[in-house]
């Protein structure tokens, strides 16, 4: 079949005579090797046809074609008045692209962003740093580099910033998160510094530039649901659910395991074991893997999506894409968005998937759980980190409570 014969007149025309042409046939191929449906591969293509009718009136270089896709999705679409049919919509504009870069990349034209690539070679040094220098896990690299992505594009030299430079980049993020994401900020920042001190690089002057907001971190009491608003939630899955049983699956990891969102997703088939009714978590913040005795309830839902729900994918992971590409996994916004819509649909007004952390440790102690107990269940490297949960064992704390003065004995 010519891939041409499934678009519209205008959009072959466009692409015909393109310098994008050569990649049209590729790009089908990559969107029907991931099993896109039909009519979205064609509306991707309509896209790219849409891009391609841009780029005519631009003498544009493949090799700076990732450049003109930014200027396109953020500066064209928002006021494009292009001859119909075309493409608007900026979230499917750009998934679109991103297929067509990864193919015209693949064809071995190589992107040519100074700026970019600067800093993306930065970052990657980085990242290599924090991995085999500091020994973090992905999700704190990848939360650091994101920091220092966000410094660096804002810096005149794209590898350290000016004290002025640093002193806004931290008042700007400072003013938008809380005292906790704060000292995230500061941290990353501090670590990028210290990182090009070891390269080599005078930055001592920088570091005293870098204040962290107050936080202390076990002064809040940790919010948790009561036990009937655990019972509102978990019932919280009508039957006309999209995607009901990995919904369902999912909280039940996070509730009855205090899994996080990153280990949830991370689960694979081989991890449980059901004849022993455990499974293994392997890829926690402290790099080790870690065996969980498995609920009954919990490994039911995880039993009945596999049987009924789960697509035929090559994947081993247990939670996967149920639209293309769906040999890929899921990500950690699936098991957020999972959560917070089950609260909503129960009428509770929480937002964080966390709370279900401090919620199943509130529950082992007040159940009889020691704070030993509780580190080893939502594997915690020290025990000072649980520490903050004594504030909610209300039987030990009742224990020792002193009687208000001018009470009654």
């Amino acid at each position: 079949m010519d891939v041409f014969d499934a678009l519209t007149e205008l959009a072959a025309a466009r692409l015909r005579v393109s310098a994008l042409a050569p990649f049209v046939q590729p790009f089908w191929d990559r969107l029907n090797e991931q099993r896109y449906s039909p009519g979205t591969a064609r509306q991707y293509m309509n896209c790219v046809a849409h891009f391609a009718h841009w780029l005519r009136r631009r003498r544009v270089s493949l090799q700076t074609l990732d450049q003109h896709v930014v200027a396109f999705v953020d500066e064209h679409l928002p006021r494009c008045t292009c001859a119909a049919p075309v493409q608007r919509s900026r979230n499917q504009v750009r998934a679109a692209l991103h297929h067509l870069l990864a193919v015209v990349c693949a064809s071995g034209v190589q992107q040519d962003s100074r700026q970019s690539s600067l800093i993306d070679e930065q970052l990657l040094r980085f990242d290599e740093h924090l991995l085999h220098a500091k020994g973090l896990v992905g999700s704190t690299r990848l939360r650091r580099t994101k920091i220092i992505h966000a410094l660096l594009s804002m810096t005149s030299n794209s590898t350290t910033p000016s004290a002025d430079e640093l002193r806004q980049f931290l008042a700007q993020e400072l003013s938008r998160v809380s005292a906790a994401s704060g000292g995230v900020t500061a941290t990353a920042v501090r670590s990028y510094l210290h990182f090009r001190a070891f390269e080599g690089d005078h930055v001592e002057h920088l570091l005293p530039v870098v204040a962290a907001p107050a936080h202390w971190r076990l002064a809040p009491l940790p919010q948790t649901l009561a036990p009937d608003e655990v019972s509102r939630l978990l019932v919280a899955f009508p039957v006309d659910l999209p995607s009901r049983l990995r919904c369902y699956a999912l909280v039940r990891c996070v509730v009855d395991l205090g899994l996080r969102s990153s280990e949830a997703i991370a689960l694979e088939l081989d991890d449980i074991d059901w004849v022993a009714g455990t499974v293994r978590i392997g890829t926690s913040k402290s790099r080790r893997a870690d065996v969980l005795p498995l609920p009954q309830l919990t490994g039911a839902a995880i039993a009945d999506y596999v049987r009924s729900e789960r697509p035929q994918t090559t994947s081993h992971r247990v939670f996967v894409r149920h639209v293309a590409p769906v040999d890929e996994p899921v990500t950690a916004d699936v098991v957020r968005r999972a959560v917070r819509q089950a609260y909503r649909r129960a009428g509770l007004q929480y937002t964080r998937v966390h709370i279900l952390r401090h919620t199943l440790a509130s529950r082992l102690l007040n159940t009889g759980g020691t704070l030993k107990e509780v580190a080893d269940v939502l594997r915690h490297r020290e025990l000072d980190t649980s520490l903050i949960y004594a504030k909610v064992d209300f039987t030990r704390l009742g224990a020792v409570a002193m009687p208000w003065p001018g009470s009654r004995p």
